[in-house]
This record gives structure tokens, C-alpha cells and sequence, in this order.
């Protein structure tokens, strides 16, 4: 395999996607706008390094894949990364490490150089790279809403390293083949070969798929796999035809930065969105703030309805609470007080209780219609007589109430001669504010004394 092709191809696919994904992001402003989402974050990770991948191939420390077995060595970093959409995301990784492989029995290439190493460990002081992560695909069937992310990743990046290579496969005994300090070559060449550098720089190509579990609106789980493709034989001399490859196996944390308002746009599920307009936070704040307008109105119309005793006015309004069932009340709630008939009937003693009259005034109540129409059957039937005696308050002046007595007296003894009672039998009087049964003090007791006595 030409890794010369790869990194030029891995070169090309990242300029392009990261102009033309980010270009369009920007052209189409995702979703109303990347503003309305958190778009950068940082992440954290640790894990192990082999000297091979999965695509297989020979390792450069042996002839045959059978020859050696793999070494893990430790591996850890941290990325930046900015999210220009749901579907693409520019990242800045930096890593550093070791890589570590052995064999049984001696190389070829070993035998070749006459070092006799059976084992290498090369650092890798530092490793940055651009990548281009792209998402491909997203589940989650509960809450519409992306939790566990799939992404693949492809860039170009810079590393320096160095490979100290031993006698014993265990990675002890004699240093055979260590260049630290001797380096002098770089990415592109020295112009003078000083051999003063104590790590080689060298071109690589990473390309590495993954996923990302969503913990919290902040914190996702990143689990990672990634081979890494060099023009170098990073291991030292060994076969001159073999170009470098290891491959890391990571876990880190990822965290997004922004306000905890916004959504990640990592996880943004636009598909979710263009059928949940509430995914939109101003439009779920509103929706939210009727809500509460409704609960409040619900609450308030709860209020007004509750009618304990059943009398048909709201308690809230209800002056008069715990009114006996079916008793008629005022819009306060309170029993309506009606005036109670005046019921004049025959006293014991033989006289008709008085007839009573509005104040200064001697027009006959229809109450008292029906005792008088008694009093004239009974004085027809028997032929008897009858003494009406009128009064009056003690208002205005005496002469004035005398006169009014007069006319009540005289006022019941007309009605009596229209019922067929002969006049000589009806004697009407008038004494004024004379003889009170009650006292004029009160309004209760001058009404008593607006009357006429039926005496027989």
C-alpha cells in the first residue's frame, strides 16, 4: 500500500470537507442560526497504542505477522473542536505516548544491520493534528433527541518521535539503536544536517471512526479507534520497505462550552426539530409561560365556581357562607329577609287589632282590607255598632296630627260604609298624638302609633 497516496488523498478530503461542509453550514446558518447552538468543545482522553491495525499487513519489527506478538503502550491527549453542523465538525487534536513491539527471535532486517534488537519503544513526544469528524448516525427512540453519536475522522498532523531499540525482547539489556540528540532531519528537510535534535518529525495520517454517548447536556463519553499511517519506519532500523503504522484504542470525556440553554449541536436531532417546534427555547418558553397562564386562570376559575353551601354565589363572594339548602339569598349570598304580613285578627278582649297607617298619610293598606271586610260582615250579621279611634305620631304640630287622626278614623269608617255598614252605627274620632302605645322616640315606636282602634 502506498501511505504517500493515503496522506495526499486524507490531505484533499479534509480541505475539501472542511471548506465545503463548513461553507455550506454557514451559507444555510443551520437551523436558524449555529448561534442557537454549542458549538465548541474540549475534550480529554487516555488509552493504548499497537504496532499494527486492522487492515493487517506486516509490523516492521518482523518478516511475518506470526513472528511477533504486540506490545500495548500508553497513549494520551486532548482535542478542540468547533461543530459547523449537525453532520460535520473541525477538530485540533494533540497526543503523546509510546508504542511499543518485540520478537521471539531475531529480525531479518536485525540481522540485516547487525544490531541484534529483539524489542523497540518509540516516544512520541508530540502529535497534532487537523481532522475532519464527520457524524454518521445518531440513536436515540425515546426523546427524540441524539444520545449515542457515530462519527468518523480523517486528517493530517505532525509528529516527534524517537525509537530506542534493545537486545532482549522484554525491552531490557543493551541499547542497541538510539538516536536521540543525532536527529537531523525535519518534516521538509534541514538545508544543513546539524544531527543536534533529539526527536525526528514526521508527516501522519489519521483515520479513525468512534462513539459518543451523551451523559449530560455537558459531558459526553468518547470511545475511539484510530490507525495512524506514516512515510517513516517510526520503529528504527529495521526493513527498509516497511512505512510506519500504529493504531490507539481511546476513551475520554468530551465537554461542551457555552450556556446550558442552548443545545449541543453535536447532538442535534433536526429531524426531531422540524416535527417538535418546541425544540425551538424561546417558542418552549413561551409555550411554558401559557402553560402557567392557564394553570393560573384554572385555578382562578376553581376559585370562583367553589360554592360550599350550594346557594349559587361563589365563596369568594359570599358574605353569608353555610346558608341552609334551599334558602333564597341576595348576590352576597345572605337569606332575603321578607316583611312579614301583618295579620290583624280579633283580639281576646273582643277589639280588632288597630289598623295601621304609612307616615302623614290616611289611605287604608291593602293589608287591611281583609279585617275590615270581617269587621263589616260581623256588624251587618249582628246590627251591632262600632268606636273607631284615629291617631297619629308625634311628627308636626299638634293641630296637624289631630286633623290627620280624624282622617284616619274617618278613612276606615268610609270603607266600612262601602261594605254595607249603616253610617249611624259607626262613630269615628280623631285625638291626635294622645294615648301612644309606643314611644314617638324611636322610628318602631311612632309606626305602632299611626293607627285606628276598633273598638266595640
Amino acid at each position: 500500500m502506498n501511505y504517500s497516496t493515503i496522506k495526499k488523498t486524507a490531505v484533499a478530503a479534509t480541505l475539501v470537507a472542511a471548506l465545503g461542509f463548513a461553507g455550506t453550514a454557514q451559507a444555510q446558518q443551520v437551523f436558524g442560526g449555529r448561534s442557537q447552538y454549542r458549538t465548541w468543545s474540549i475534550g480529554v482522553q487516555g488509552g493504548i497504542t499497537t504496532p499494527n491495525n486492522v487492515i493487517g499487513g506486516s509490523n516492521a519489527f518482523g518478516q511475518k505477522v506470526g513472528y511477533f506478538q504486540n506490545k500495548v503502550g500508553e497513549y494520551y491527549g486532548l482535542t478542540v473542536r468547533k461543530q459547523f453542523s449537525h453532520l460535520f465538525g473541525l477538530e485540533v487534536e494533540a497526543n503523546r505516548g509510546k508504542i511499543k513491539t518485540y520478537n521471539h527471535d531475531l529480525s531479518g532486517p536485525a540481522i540485516e544491520n547487525k544490531l541484534g534488537a529483539r524489542s523497540v519503544e518509540t516516544s512520541v513526544n508530540w502529535a497534532a493534528s487537523l481532522n475532519g469528524v464527520f457524524q454518521l448516525g445518531t440513536i436515540d427512540f425515546l426523546r427524540r433527541e441524539n444520545a449515542v453519536n457515530f462519527y468518523a475522522k480523517v486528517g493530517l498532523g505532525a509528529m516527534a518521535y524517537n525509537p530506542v531499540q534493545y537486545a532482549n525482547n522484554d525491552f531490557s539489556g543493551t541499547v542497541v539503536y538510539n538516536n536521540k540528540g543525532k536527529w537531523g532531519e525535519d518534516i521538509i528537510g534541514d538545508r544543513e544536517d546539524k544531527n543536534d535534535r533529539d526527536n525526528k518529525l514526521t508527516a501522519f495520517v489519521p483515520v479513525g471512526i468512534g462513539a459518543k454517548f451523551k451523559l449530560s447536556e455537558v459531558v459526553a463519553l468518547n470511545l475511539g479507534y484510530t490507525m495512524n499511517f506514516t512515510d517513516d519506519n517510526i520503529y528504527g532500523p529495521a526493513r527498509t520497505d516497511y512505512k510506519g503504522k500504529f493504531s490507539t484504542v481511546m476513551a475520554g470525556l468530551e465537554f461542551t462550552l457555552g450556556s446550558k440553554d442552548k443545545q449541543n449541536l453535536t447532538f442535534a436531532n433536526p429531524v426531531a426539530t422540524l416535527y417538535d417546534e418546541l425544540k425551538d427555547p424561546s417558542l418552549r418558553n413561551e409555550v411554558e409561560a401559557l402553560k402557567q397562564r392557564v394553570s393560573t386562570l384554572e385555578g382562578t376559575v376553581n376559585t370562583l365556581s367553589a360554592d360550599a353551601d350550594g346557594d349559587g354565589v361563589s365563596d369568594k363572594f359570599d358574605k353569608c357562607p353555610g346558608t341552609p339548602a334551599g334558602t333564597p339569598v341576595d348576590g352576597s349570598g345572605c337569606p332575603i329577609k321578607f316583611p312579614e304580613p301583618v295579620v290583624e285578627t280579633v283580639a281576646a278582649n273582643g277589639y280588632y287589632a288597630p289598623i295601621q297607617f304609612e307616615f302623614d298619610s290616611s289611605v287604608l293598606k291593602t293589608s287591611s282590607y281583609s279585617t275590615l271586610d270581617k269587621l263589616a260582615k260581623e256588624l251587618r250579621d249582628n246590627n251591632s255598632a262600632v268606636q273607631l279611634d284615629g291617631y297619629a305620631s308625634a311628627e308636626g304640630s299638634d293641630a296637624y296630627n289631630l286633623t290627620l287622626s280624624k282622617d284616619r278614623a274617618n278613612s276606615v269608617k268610609q270603607y266600612l260604609v262601602n261594605a254595607g255598614v249603616s253610617s249611624s252605627s259607626i262613630t269615628a274620632k280623631g285625638y291626635g298624638e294622645k294615648n301612644p302605645v309606643a314611644s314617638n322616640a324611636t322610628e318602631e315606636g311612632r309606626v305602632q302609633n299611626r293607627r285606628v282602634e276598633i273598638k266595640k
